[in-house]
């Protein structure tokens, strides 16, 4: 098959359709007073850097990630591990977390390309405990381990920082591979049902007696105080609540068709990345809000049909994986700025403004293109 017959189209155009979007957004978050540089130009030469490491990306085959997920893996938690023991003149602490290396005229952080590497070496562990072991509930017991243990090192690093926001992501990337995994609902059922149990239990506990989770856990107040603002966001007005506040009178002043390109009224600190979809709603409205929910439906379901049209159970793997990472981040990050969900620092894929979230973005986006060009067609079945 030509070039042009294996490669990817629709996800191509639905990748153009993201830049478009992110582009206008951007452009218009940085004509507020508070800004001197310009989101949209960097945004699109993070977006051109990420082309080019699509390009080399589609031309590996989905078998050599496999091989060398391992040696990703270990490389991203050299960078993590680093990254903790880094001085503060390389890894400064900004706003509580010392989560970037600083490197002239840029920043590096190294969690962002850990989800994809993680990913990757995940959907490696589901493939060998299967072609190597039967299954029991005894082996499935194993795979289960393996699989927590797998995330367990990326994710004490991280916490290290400390990030929640980035924790969570590994947590539901782990959670959508275990329930792909084949491991037994015996098994799964009462994990899930035990873990729903513990968070609302430290939700409730963070409201009644506060002062047990600083003396047994060490939350923080700043972490106790996004709870509190999440529950009561004008009470905190002023204060932790002050960013889901102007976030959801952004929203909701742009009612149904949105007040036009660059008409924002509500000002927004640091819109251009935690909080583009504000923007986006105030000046498009219900309209325009719901054209992006729609733009990541199409690019879940593209990856959804990638994964079952994937030739090794591995590539299949690895998709739920990215599935399940940019699902997150798009209920996460328009689940906060509704107050459905508490604020954390999360970006929205492909629109938010950043170039370590942006990169490790389109890595994912990477190996999906690999997927779907090196698919093959047998004559005999696989």
């Amino acid at each position: 098959m030509k070039f042009e017959e294996k490669f990817d189209w629709q996800l191509l155009f639905i990748m153009c359709c993201f830049i478009t979007v992110s582009v206008i957004a951007l452009y218009s978050a940085q004509q507020s007073p508070q800004y001197d540089s310009n989101f949209a130009i960097k945004q699109l030469v993070f977006y051109s850097i990420g082309a080019i490491m699509i390009g080399m990306m589609l031309l590996v085959d989905p078998d050599d990630y496999k091989k060398i997920s391992w040696y990703l893996y270990a490389f991203g938690n050299l960078m993590l591990f680093a990254l903790v023991l880094a001085p503060d003149s390389i890894a400064p602490v900004i706003k509580g977390q010392k989560s970037w290396f600083q490197l002239p005229g840029a920043s590096l952080q190294p969690s962002e390309f850990m989800k994809v590497f993680t990913v990757l070496v995940l959907a490696r562990v589901i493939a060998k405990h299967h072609e190597k072991n039967k299954k029991t509930l005894k082996k499935d017991f194993m795979l289960l381990a393996k699989l927590v243990g797998t995330t367990a090192l990326p994710l004490l690093l991280i916490m290290q920082q400390p990030d929640l926001g980035t924790s969570l992501v590994f947590i539901a990337i782990l959670s959508g591979m275990i329930l792909v995994s084949g491991i037994s609902w015996k098994i799964i059922i009462p994990i899930f049902l035990t873990v729903a149990s513990l968070g609302t239990s430290l939700i409730l506990m963070a409201i009644k007696t506060p002062q047990l989770l600083d003396k047994y856990l060490g939350v923080q107040q700043y972490q106790l105080a996004r709870i509190y603002s999440w529950l009561q966001p004008t009470k905190f007005e002023d204060s932790s609540g002050y960013q889901l506040v102007k976030a959801m009178r952004a929203i909701g002043s742009g009612q149904l068709y949105g007040k036009g390109f660059g008409d924002r009224e509500v000002y927004l600190p640091e819109s251009q990345t935690d909080f583009i979809f504000s923007i986006i709603a105030e000046e498009y409205g219900f309209m325009g809000s719901c054209v992006v929910l729609v733009l990541f439906f199409f690019l879940i379901y593209r990856f959804t049909a990638i994964a079952f049209n994937a030739n090794h159970d591995y590539s299949s793997y690895a998709m739920v994986g990215i599935i399940s990472m940019v699902a997150f981040h798009v209920f996460q990050n328009i689940g906060m700025s509704i107050q459905l969900l508490p604020i954390t620092g999360i970006p929205l894929p492909f629109i938010s403004y950043g170039g370590s979230a942006l990169l490790g973005a389109l890595m994912a986006i990477g190996f999906a293109f690999s997927v779907s060009y090196h698919q093959k067609t047998y004559m005999f079945g696989d």
